[in-house]
């Protein structure tokens, strides 16, 4: 797993399987396991799936890198606590996965909570075996 600044801003964790080497032939075999992830964790809310390439390749303005073939999100919640209003900016969650002609890319925003920026990076990385 990568870390990055996204635009030199956003704090994002990346990891990519190689198609030669993953087990997964498509997004949405990707996103099925880590939606059962958060469909048994006692504390997250699956909100929704999102078809990012098909939204912005309906768009008359959209642009796509030629090299992606699909981008899908799970939307989901942890919401354990909500202490203050401003918690709101940062949630909900999301987990994106990226199919490009050699790869796949599973990429996300850190969480606030350490705990739950653990969680994701233990279903992402888990992917791998």
């Amino acid at each position: 797993m990568q870390f990055t600044r996204f635009m030199d801003k956003y704090p994002v964790f990346s990891l990519e399987l190689l198609k030669t080497q993953a087990r997964f032939t498509c997004v949405d075999e990707i996103l099925a396991i880590l939606e059962a992830r958060v469909e048994a964790s006692p504390v997250a809310c699956k909100i929704a799936l999102f078809d990012h390439y098909a939204h912005t390749s309906a768009l008359p303005e959209g642009e796509i890198a030629d090299d992606i073939l699909a981008a899908k999100h799970l939307v989901f919640c942890f919401g354990i606590k909500l202490p203050t209003p401003l918690a709101m900016a940062v949630r909900p969650r999301s987990i994106g996965v990226t199919e490009l002609n050699d790869r796949f890319v599973v990429s996300f925003m850190e969480a606030p909570n350490p705990q739950m920026n653990e969680t994701l990076k233990q279903w992402v990385t888990e992917l791998n075996d």
